[in-house]
């Protein structure tokens, strides 16, 4: 007990902003989080309170102080492709529960095995193809919705295609639903103090439309009941563990990788640090509470998040509010939200689709124009994202920010030549010669990430041997952790070989630990003789001037 009430007293008090940040934030989940269900063939009532538990869990614990955890586009989509792809009912309450705690567990496992670095090799080129595709993905799947015509094709830019062939067979009434919501939305934008309600307003104004004017459309009672009740008790389906073992991790992948990126978009307004281990931990913590109690998979949700943040949260308490407030009006007013009409969910899900593509249009851009390599991954990714199953599009995603990551790499690497002024005794950097002075100390460093990937490009600007005599070559390591591939070895035991058949030798300066151990261990040490590996030192040049006073008594000796 005294635990829980340090942490209560953690928690700070409440700000009245946060309780009014709280209660819109909770009203827009009602049609967000229905709506993204929705689309992704689950009972909406699952989005609803993917808003309840997953929220009020996850701000307790996050370590963004204003993050909201629930249920996103993206992860929606991806846990319907799981599992469709597992031959499981997507509307089992079981098999949902079950996904939902597995996706918890392995966000927690990442978090224990601290593993929130990894979301870095996460290149940008791939995930903004891969939130494009998402975002079109929204996009096609409320066109039934918005205008009463199911776009057909086997993928999704195939269905947009089919539905923009096929006006003539919209639907007149919703069609102009979902027109006159996307209209108020826009409207109500244009006044500042209504921007961040701009789609509650425009839902609730164009379901209070057609029920005054009768108009004949779907409504959410239609497809599903919602029951005036807090979420229930739901019991996990054990047998369904095998089938979702891959999918649990791909869905927490997707949930993890939007939310490492509202750390650094919204900072803790109390000056803390943010921490993507402790956020993992945190929607870990959300996902085994909601799978309990009815919800789906949940993440962090940068528009939710930004919503609260734009209707005045100052502590985790909005995030807290946002949870028992949608509870509360779920409790008392779920029946009215049965009266929404289709068309309203389905306009408001363009206006969120469009909204997410736009935004990446300044990414698309800086993409474009970096490189070949990484427009090639962007559009690979959007592609994949498009036409295949999302998990499947999540693994060649992760292995095009792998292939891009050593590409780049192996392309920064090279050496640069390091010559001293005899006047200043100032360091300068040029291009490393061809061949070998002989007689003389050449320093050259290397500048890259590890040699792995890289040594057949650095082999080929090291100097030749082949001219020289008497000649050292300090080469140094400083920052190279290891050497992680037995190849490099054996091209350094090549070098110091033909460096030794020409009367040369090579040093390596700034050598740190675990590369001294590894040069050790692999025999390297006695190739390179006496003085032949400086460790690196505190100071910076310490390691360098060392071997430049090695190679030059080595020179002297050799000389006399």
């Amino acid at each position: 007990m005294s635990r829980l009430g340090d942490r209560l007293r953690s928690l700070g008090r409440p700000k009245p902003s946060d309780a009014s940040s709280g209660f819109v934030t909770g009203l827009f989940s009602i049609p967000e989080g229905m709506a993204y269900a929705s689309i992704a063939g689950f009972n909406p009532v699952a989005g609803l309170y993917a808003g309840v538990v997953p929220a009020i869990v996850g701000s307790l614990t996050s370590r963004t102080v204003l993050m909201v955890t629930t249920l996103t586009s993206a992860i929606a989509l991806t846990s319907q492709s799981v599992l469709s792809d597992a031959g499981l009912d997507a509307k089992n309450a079981g098999n949902i529960a079950t996904l939902t705690i597995m996706a918890g567990v392995v966000m927690l496992l990442m978090a224990v095995l601290r593993l929130g670095a990894v979301m870095s090799f996460v290149s940008n080129a791939v995930m903004t193809g891969f939130s494009t595709g998402i975002a079109l993905q929204i996009i096609t799947g409320v066109l039934k919705d918005a205008t009463g015509y199911k776009p057909q094709g086997h993928n999704r830019l195939h269905q947009l295609g089919d539905w923009l062939g096929h006006l003539g067979q919209w639907q007149l009434a919703a069609t102009l639903v979902a027109a006159a919501t996307v209209a108020v939305w826009a409207l109500s934008r244009l006044v500042r103090r209504l921007e961040a309600v701009a789609l509650l307003i425009a839902m609730v104004a164009a379901s209070v439309a057609v029920a005054v004017l009768g108009t004949d459309v779907e409504l959410v009672r239609d497809i599903a009941h919602i029951p005036a009740a807090l979420p229930g008790f739901s019991a996990p389906d054990l047998s369904a563990v095998p089938d979702l073992l891959g999918g649990a991790v791909a869905v927490a992948l997707v949930g993890l990788a939007q939310a490492a990126g509202i750390g650094p978009s919204v900072p803790n307004p109390d000056g803390s640090r943010s921490s993507v281990n402790g956020d993992f931990a945190a929607q870990g913590l959300a996902n085994v509470a909601g799978g309990l109690f009815q919800s789906l998979p949940s993440g962090g949700s940068l528009s939710r998040t930004g919503v609260a943040v734009s209707a005045g949260a100052r502590t985790r308490w909005a995030g807290i509010f946002s949870g028992v407030l949608l509870a509360i009006i779920v409790l008392l007013c779920g029946s009215l939200a049965e009266h929404i009409p289709m068309p309203v969910i389905g306009g408001l899900i363009l206006v969120v689709g469009g909204e997410l593509i736009w935004g990446k249009r300044h990414d698309i851009i800086l993409v474009l124009r970096t490189s070949w390599m990484s427009a090639g991954a962007m559009i690979l990714t959007f592609l994949a994202t498009t036409q295949l199953p999302l998990q499947q599009a999540i693994i060649l995603g992760a292995v095009l920010s792998l292939l891009l990551y050593c590409a780049q790499a192996a392309r920064r690497a090279r050496l640069v030549a390091l010559t001293r002024d005899p006047e200043s005794g100032d360091w300068h950097t040029g291009r490393p010669p061809e061949s070998l002075p002989p007689g003389r100390v050449t320093v050259l460093y290397y500048d890259g990430v590890s040699f792995f990937a890289e040594m057949n490009r650095i082999e080929a600007m090291l100097p030749r041997p082949d001219e020289a005599h008497g000649a050292v070559l300090i080469l140094v390591m400083r920052g190279v952790p290891d050497v992680p591939s037995s190849s490099v070895v054996k091209v350094l035991r090549r070098y110091i070989h033909s460096l030794n058949a020409h009367g040369d030798r090579l040093i390596l300066a700034g050598a740190e630990p675990g590369l001294v151990r590894l040069l050790t261990a692999t025999g390297l040490d006695r190739d390179l003789g006496p003085g032949g590996i400086i460790p690196a030192e505190g100071a910076i040049l310490a390691p360098l001037k060392r071997a430049v006073t090695e190679g030059e008594s080595w020179i002297a000796q050799r000389a006399k």
